[in-house]
């Protein structure tokens, strides 16, 4: 406490009212009672000091304790501070931090300097020791090689940071520990590897998050050489890069910037994956929360913690920074311990004591007198150093700058006659030195040194800085004009640093900004020469309007705010994107996570939030839900998301992903909304995307008015907007541009623009709009290629310039195909060149992309025609290549505005044929007259084609009229049954009353002996007619015979296995599997005999057309809508053989769009003929689609999970089936299905119900060969595919059965196997990848459509309410659900099937078939001949039905003949 005005005065110098305002607040609430009024009035100097005493002799009289103490301040155990209390002391006002005490103010007449002495060290605490290395255990020791013991700073982290997984705040020297833990972490125990060998380096991912690409590739090398003897590999993934799988894979530390990061954990795949396995995520420079990009940390962050908690993983974040004010706020925000994670290290922690000199020099900013007079401070302080001995470094913010600022000073000393102080002649080494200098050609360099300045920036040779560096570090150089690269890529250290202006061209505002606060503390950084000296000087000099600013800044005088406001709308929907955020409560929640939730509740004011609101309110619930309806507002004004209001719920649209993936603002989405049209030229485009918000700051200064002139003048394109328009077609362009801020400019555009493009290519392609998808593409190509669309695609090789010139002036017309098509010599002669040059455009036009396109029309429908594209590789693959080409393909309307479906495919160098299936809807029988197919290479210009599909002789089938209506009967009863009452008796236990389509049906198929097919929706009760039937059929017949029931896969004679045991063991008839020759043999008694197709067709090929097949009662054909070529040909071949006996055929199958073909072929009385629509159902069952615009990927599940996980919850507690394309994706949806319900319910068991407690499950979890599905099961979901080995298949079973789990992940193949049902099923895309056995071909195939009624049929539960929701690609939702409402069609696979070959020759060979009019009655009673006539087009079929067939005979003979 201050006692006496003399102890006052030695601290703080006695100023005037005028001056007043300049000082520290706490001074001026000493002060004010006593200041000389500048009027004139008030007290004089002699009567201020007596008042002053006579109030200090008052308040020593009063009482120590007047009222009640306020509470004791938070004991922080790890603030390590040379002020009072802890950290810094607030001012009065609570709105900023005071400076030190001894901190001094000069005024001269050109400059006004503030200078704030070194931090008092902070003595060692009684607890504190430096820990000795040999103490460490192996991994920690020998990765401080050279050391004898921890520095002070790290001794007192240490135990935290190597031996706990706190998250934690503090200093740099956090970092090594920290990830030095996660490495010992993740080592195996075993004794006999090695250190390096024992680290499981698959298992982990470190993120080291750094304020800018300069520091980033400075880290990388620290820790790649600091980690190398471990094996660890470290990654530099900033800016444009992108890291492949494999460098995914083999990398454990990555080091990214803020902004990247966001970026790649907005992606669920790919780069996104890393965050899956991320285990110590590091922040650098937190401090930059009070800065405009502050917002994207406190995204990153808020998005980790949310992925901690709802995934329940360990992710420990560490927060590095320069000493904060309000270190307690930014640790909360970070989820630090106060008690055990915060560290707080004032700047006395610093290895040199540094003196920080703030200046501001007088004059209007940016006026010549202003920059006289920087010039003028600049050398005083320089050669004050200079004079004393010492070092300096003078940062400057442009490369050219360098060599102006020592040019400058140098001619200064001149001046006044001090270069000798500067000159380092008498340096030992000083002739070694120049003689090196003599290599460089570098004239300033060499012409500045002999003096004692050098330069050093990025754009000077790496031999030219390194020689720089090693002079300055030698002192051969007394004074460096150098740029921050400096400050952050090399670590040169002098005694003092002075940085000479303020203003920084930023090419992403396209101005001239403040000199960031970051770059100030890199630069002071550099200030003193750890163990050479004791002390360090900073100087920066600046305008006297910005002396505050840095003052308050760098001295941590102002709290540190949040940002986030500005970015919260575009990190919203990003969230909403990523399906973290799917409700307003869910983003209530998420901004709880945020730096302003932090500081909001701490100083409402600052946020316009009343105090009183707070104490009303103290989580500030109401101010979050504002602040979220607000950005939805904006959000759904864009069209970027739905917003329910009912229910809070968001739902992302096209649009919101696309922005949330190319990093797009909401602002510039607006804009496109009203710029892009369905029509758009190359100039259209440039003036859209330059009216993008990124553009904003992009401004017209007067000293580029007439370089832009000159580039406008060059543009090929017509210009309607300024700037942005002209530097982007310049760059495209190759334009030279000489002023160093539009250089940036350009690049800036460029960068920016190619991003922005992108994104609106996706737009255009997720609107389907063709003319504006390719003319995208090509403005995409052409700022990657710099190559305009019309210029000549061979200037993508790399051929000499003058064959360029010539193709240009004599080829210009000739498209590459056909120049491919010609020989050396006459290329040579076209473009007036030598059969070399020839042979040269040759080869280069070999490797241009292309392909050969031919398609096939399959009309499925009277309205839908499926076209099946052949994609062959036309063209010579090399390095330039790479391992893949992408490209995509699409189909057209005839006016070439409308995409009618796309495919995005990829060729490989061993691809020799892709396989590609469009389908396009011909509404209302309205044949377009033709339709285009389109090509278009991604990555290359003018590598594009087109195929015009002419639909001239397109014949579409007529609309069917063969659907049966479902009556209102009355319900049968199994009394129905009556021919024994016994009978009758067995199935009471299986179904009380027949339902609605078994009543209609029943008469038909079980009392009359004509043929008789039912197509009906699956679940419907169709297999228990046939049940009915097969024993009705066995009890009628006086002795033996038999009933033969056909199926085409095995798990549905299973299935039949498994419902007719127990009612044929009671009736005394026997049932049995068959195969061979057993199938049609005699039979001794009665008996039931079930077959797959395939077996049938193998028995049947034994066996002589002709021959007969005594005891065959009747013939149940199962699941003819699965009607395949085995199944085709044995049923035509059966039919043909019992053409002369009264076997009875009756056929099942699901509902058909068109059965009448299916009825004649099978000879069905039309009494006995059922064809049912899909509505028929009487089970209720809600069918949904769902569509997304995201191509087959591993970002589509991760899309579909939030939205399956929020169906399953939707039906309550009822099961869930979830249909997932491949086996291999069965885990990963899974976990997702399990962290979205976690997020949603906040439920740590999942879906499991509440009341099954885990020792219940112990006895199951037990029972399992694989333990990894413990995990799921735990969680209530089990996993359903074939690889699983079969009792814990059985297990999973179980489980569902008594629903202790409640989901069941399936994979397609395993569809036909599953044999329960869901109150709920998803289908999880309706896309999948083939592969061919030698790994060769990767073929993307689409669910056929039996499937899918398959899976559907999984939702049909009787009695209760089904929910069938499906997810597919927007393009496919009509087609699929015209067929899942209508029915589905059914044609013959048989032409051009090996089957059908096979089988052809098999009876060649035998002697059945001998001739071609044979053949052709033999194919006569196939399903083919039924439709080759109704449905021409299809089978290529021309003319009558036997000349078709006579055709297909041709061509059987031919491929016999050939053998």
């Amino acid at each position: 406490m201050l006692t006496s005005w003399r102890q006052l005065s030695r601290r703080l110098p006695i100023v005037t009212r005028q001056q007043s305002t300049d000082l520290p607040d706490l001074a001026l609430l000493v002060l004010s009672p006593y200041f000389v009024q500048s009027s004139g009035t008030g007290l004089s100097h002699t009567d201020a000091k007596r008042r002053m005493e006579e109030d200090f002799r008052r308040n020593a009289e009063r009482p120590l304790f007047a009222e009640l103490a306020a509470s004791a301040p938070e004991d922080l155990p790890h603030v390590y501070s040379s002020s009072t209390g802890q950290g810094n002391i607030l001012s009065q006002s609570g709105k900023k931090f005071i400076l030190p005490v001894e901190t001094t103010r000069h005024v001269e007449s050109y400059y006004e300097e503030i200078v704030v002495p070194p931090a008092k060290k902070v003595p060692p605490r009684a607890t504190e020791r430096l820990i000795p290395v040999d103490e460490l255990d192996d991994l920690a020791k020998r990765s401080f090689p050279g050391y004898s013991s921890l520095n002070r700073m790290q001794s007192i982290i240490y135990p935290t940071a190597y031996g706990s997984n706190e998250n934690m705040l503090g200093k740099t020297d956090v970092a090594m520990l920290t990830i030095l833990r996660v490495l010992n972490q993740h080592r195996t125990q075993s004794k006999l590897e090695s250190l390096p060998a024992s680290i499981r380096r698959e298992d982990f991912k470190i993120i080291y998050v750094a304020p800018m690409k300069a520091l980033a590739a400075e880290i990388v090398r620290k820790f790649a050489k600091r980690l190398q003897w471990l094996g660890i590999r470290v990654r530099e993934l900033t800016g444009d890069m992108q890291l492949t799988k494999g460098e995914i894979a083999e990398t454990q530390i990555i080091v990214t910037t803020p902004e990247k990061w966001d970026v790649v954990t907005r992606k669920p795949t790919g780069e996104g994956e890393i965050a899956s396995k991320l285990k110590l995520l590091i922040i650098d420079e937190v401090h930059l929360l009070n800065e405009e990009r502050g917002a994207v940390i406190e995204t990153i962050v808020a998005r980790t913690l949310r992925q901690v908690e709802s995934s329940q993983s360990v992710i420990r974040i560490v927060g590095l920074s320069a000493t904060l004010p309000n270190y307690i706020d930014v640790a909360d925000f970070l989820s630090v311990s106060r008690q055990t994670g915060l560290f707080y290290f004032d700047s006395s922690f610093r290895p040199v004591p540094l003196e920080q000199h703030f200046i501001g020099v007088k004059g209007k900013p940016g006026s010549l007198q202003s920059k006289m007079n920087l010039d003028l401070v600049t050398f005083e302080k320089v050669s004050e150093l200079v004079r004393a001995g010492h070092q300096v470094m003078v940062f400057v913010h442009a490369r050219k700058e360098t060599v102006k600022a020592a040019l400058a000073l140098r001619e200064a000393a001149s001046k006044e006659d001090m270069l000798d102080n500067f000159s380092c002649q008498d340096h030992p080494n000083y002739g070694h030195f120049r003689h090196e200098l003599s290599a460089s050609r570098n004239k300033e360099m060499k012409q500045l040194f002999d003096d004692g300045f050098g330069i050093h920036h990025a754009g000077m040779l790496r031999a030219d800085r390194n020689m720089m560096e090693k002079m300055f570090n030698a002192r051969a150089i007394k004074v460096l004009c150098c740029t921050a690269t400096l400050a952050w890529g090399v670590n040169l250290p002098a005694h003092a640093v002075v940085i000479k202006g303020t203003q920084v061209y930023d090419d992403s505002k396209g101005s001239f900004v403040d000199l960031s606060i970051l770059d100030v503390l890199q630069v002071f950084g550099r200030a003193g020469r750890p163990g050479l000296e004791t002390s360090g000087e900073g100087y920066i000099c600046t305008t006297d309007d910005k002396l505050q600013h840095y003052l308050d800044a760098v001295t941590s005088q102002n709290p540190i705010e949040s940002q986030f406001v500005k970015g919260m709308v575009d990190a919203m929907n990003a969230e909403v994107s990523l399906g973290t955020v799917a409700t307003v409560h869910d983003a209530v929640r998420w901004l709880g996570y945020t730096y302003l939730f932090v500081r909001m509740r701490k100083a409402p004011l600052m946020y316009g939030i009343p105090y009183d609101y707070v104490q009303n309110d103290p989580l500030l619930n109401s101010k979050r839900d504002r602040l979220v309806l607000a950005a939805a507002a904006s959000l759904v004004e864009a069209r970027m998301i739905d917003h329910d209001k009912d229910s809070g719920s968001f739902t992302i649209t096209d649009l919101g992903r696309i922005a949330a993936k190319y990093y797009i603002r909401h602002r510039s989405i607006e804009i496109f909304n009203r710029e892009l049209r369905t029509q758009m030229t190359e100039a259209d485009v440039l003036s859209m995307v330059s009216l993008s918000t990124e553009f904003d700051q992009v401004q017209v200064r007067e000293n580029e008015t007439k370089e832009l002139a000159q580039l406008l003048d060059l543009a090929p394109c017509s210009v309607k907007v300024g700037k942005v328009n002209v530097l982007l077609q310049g760059y495209i362009s190759w334009a030279l541009v000489e002023d160093f801020a539009l250089i940036s400019d350009m690049h800036y555009v460029a960068q920016n623009a190619g991003r922005i493009i992108r994104a609106l290519l996706e737009i255009a392609i997720s609107k389907k709009w063709a003319n504006t998808s390719a003319v995208l593409m090509g403005m995409s190509k052409a700022i990657e290629k710099h190559l305009w669309p019309f210029e000549q695609p061979l200037k993508q090789f790399n051929l000499k310039q003058s064959v360029f010139y010539e193709l240009g002036r004599w080829a210009d017309d000739y498209p590459v195909s056909e120049l491919v098509q010609m020989s050396p010599a006459e290329l040579g002669d076209l473009v007036h060149l030598n059969p070399i040059h020839g042979q040269a455009i040759l080869n280069a036009a070999k490797q241009f992309p292309a392909i050969q396109v031919s398609y096939s029309l399959r009309p499925l429908g009277s309205d839908v025609l499926r076209i099946n594209t052949c994609v062959r590789s036309a063209f010579t693959w090399s390095s330039k290549h790479g391992s893949v080409e992408p490209f995509w393909l699409w189909v057209e309307d005839h006016e070439g505005k409308v995409i009618l479906q796309l495919s995005h495919l990829l060729l490989r160098p061993s691809t020799d044929v892709l396989d590609v299936t469009f389908l396009i809807s011909i509404p209302d029988g309205q044949i377009p007259p033709f339709v285009i197919i389109r090509s278009v290479f991604e990555r290359w210009m003018g590598a594009e084609d087109e195929v015009k599909v002419s639909f001239d002789d397109l014949v579409m089938p007529v609309r069917p009229n063969c659907h049966t209506p479902r009556l209102n009967l009355p319900f049968l009863s199994h009394s129905t049954l009556q021919d024994n009452v016994f009978f009758g008796e067995l199935f009471a236990a299986k179904l009380r009353n027949l339902n609605a389509i078994q009543t209609q049906a029943f008469w038909s198929t079980v009392n009359t002996s004509s043929n008789a097919l039912i197509c009906a929706p699956t679940g419907s009760g169709k297999s228990t007619l046939g049940h009915i039937l097969t024993c009705q059929t066995l009890a009628r017949i006086p002795m033996q015979g038999y009933v033969l029931i056909v199926a085409p896969r095995r798990s549905i004679v299973m299935e039949w296995m498994s419902d007719l045991r127990g009612v044929l063991a009671a009736m005394g008839f026997s049932m049995s599997v068959v195969t061979g020759s057993s199938t049609l043999a005699p039979a001794r008694r009665k008996e039931i005999r079930l077959t797959t197709s395939a077996h049938l067709l193998a028995a049947l090929s034994e066996k002589d057309l002709a021959q007969s097949y005594p005891g065959l009662q009747l013939v149940i054909l199962e699941n003819l809508e699965q009607l395949d070529p085995y199944y085709e040909l044995a049923v035509s071949s059966l039919r043909r053989t019992l053409q002369t006996q009264p076997t009875r055929v009756v056929g099942f199958s699901a509902s058909l769009n068109d059965s009448a073909d299916l009825a004649t072929w099978l000879d069905v009385a039309p009494s006995a003929f059922h064809s049912f629509q899909p509505s028929d159902r009487e089970q209720s069952l809600n069918v949904v689609a769902h569509t997304f615009a995201i191509p087959h990927s591993a970002a589509l599940f991760k899309a579909m999970a939030r939205p399956a996980s929020a169906t399953i919850l939707s039906i309550g507690p009822g099961p869930a089936i979830v249909f997932v394309p491949s086996r291999s994706q069965c885990s990963s949806v899974a976990l997702d299905l399990i962290v979205n319900c976690t997020l949603e319910t906040g439920s740590e068991t999942g879906y499991l119900s509440p009341d099954v407690s885990p020792e219940f499950l112990q006895p199951y979890l037990h029972r399992l060969r694989d333990r990894g599905l413990s995990d799921f099961l735990s969680k209530g979901v089990g996993l359903f595919h074939p690889d699983l080995h079969k009792q814990d298949r059985a297990t999973i079973l179980e489980l569902y059965a008594e629903r202790i789990i409640r989901v069941l992940v399936v994979a397609r193949e395993a569809c036909w196997t599953l044999p329960v049902r869901a109150a709920a099923v998803v289908v999880m895309g309706t896309q999948y990848f083939t592969v061919d056995e030698d790994g060769a071909r990767r073929q993307l195939r689409e669910y056929t459509l039996e499937e899918l009624v398959h899976m559907q049929g999984r939702a049909v539960r009787h009695g209760d309410m089904g929910h069938f929701h499906l997810f597919c690609q927007a393009e496919d939702k009509d087609t699929y659900m015209r067929f899942l409402e209508g029915g589905l069609p059914l044609e013959s696979r048989l032409l051009g099937s090996d089957q059908l070959r096979q089988w052809y020759k098999h009876h060649r060979e035998r002697g059945h078939i001998r001739n071609k009019q044979e053949g052709v009655q033999a194919l006569s009673w196939t399903f083919l001949a039924r439709r080759a006539v109704s449905n021409p087009t299809y089978y290529d079929c021309k003319g009558t039905r036997d000349e078709c067939l006579s055709r297909i005979v041709d061509e059987l003979d031919g491929w016999f003949d050939r053998g």
